[in-house]
């Protein structure tokens, strides 16, 4: 199963990366989340398996 890290931005979806594994995916997400708000102004991630959410995050 392929599991799609969407980054977001304000005005949309900024990046789409795929992992094999839940966990390597999740991990990603919340590793990468502070560098890509400041490199490249995200606002959110989500983690999705056959288009259902399996994990986001997001920070004010």
């Amino acid at each position: 199963m392929a599991f799609n890290v969407i980054w977001y931005g304000r005005k949309g979806i900024i990046d789409k990366v795929t992992f094999d594994a839940e966990k390597v995916a999740k991990d990603h997400a919340i590793a990468m989340f502070q560098t890509r708000r400041g490199d490249d102004g995200v606002i959110c991630v989500e983690v999705r398996k056959d288009g259902t959410v399996v994990f986001s995050h997001s920070e004010n």
